[in-house]
């Protein structure tokens, strides 16, 4: 397996967004965070970021799956690296999941 390109393939997967509410923005407020399986999740509910989290994710799963599908991974294994690279990268103060699934702030 070749771990440099699976990294940066989910960097380019994590990086995906464009939205009319940015990525950045909903997680300094506090509205998303980051997810130990690598999707985003919703700490503080809102119509616009509903959308902007279902988007992201479906985004990310398409991208874990073709990295899975090119390594011989299975999709489990690529969303758990994306989650802890994810998890690595969030801002101080922005909100991840801990093992227990709580919501902290970094």
């Amino acid at each position: 397996m070749h771990f440099n390109k699976i990294l940066a393939f989910l960097l380019l997967a994590l990086s995906l967004q464009a939205h009319a509410l940015s990525l950045d923005e909903a997680k300094q407020n506090g509205w998303i965070g980051e997810q130990t399986n690598g999707l985003l999740g919703i700490v503080s509910h809102s119509k616009e970021v509903g959308s902007l989290v279902t988007d992201i994710n479906t985004k990310r799963l398409a991208q874990y799956q073709k990295i899975a599908q090119q390594n011989g991974l299975s999709i489990d294994q690529v969303s758990v690296l994306a989650g802890k690279k994810a998890i690595e990268r969030s801002d101080s103060g922005e909100y991840i999941q801990n093992a227990a699934g709580d919501w902290i702030k970094k």
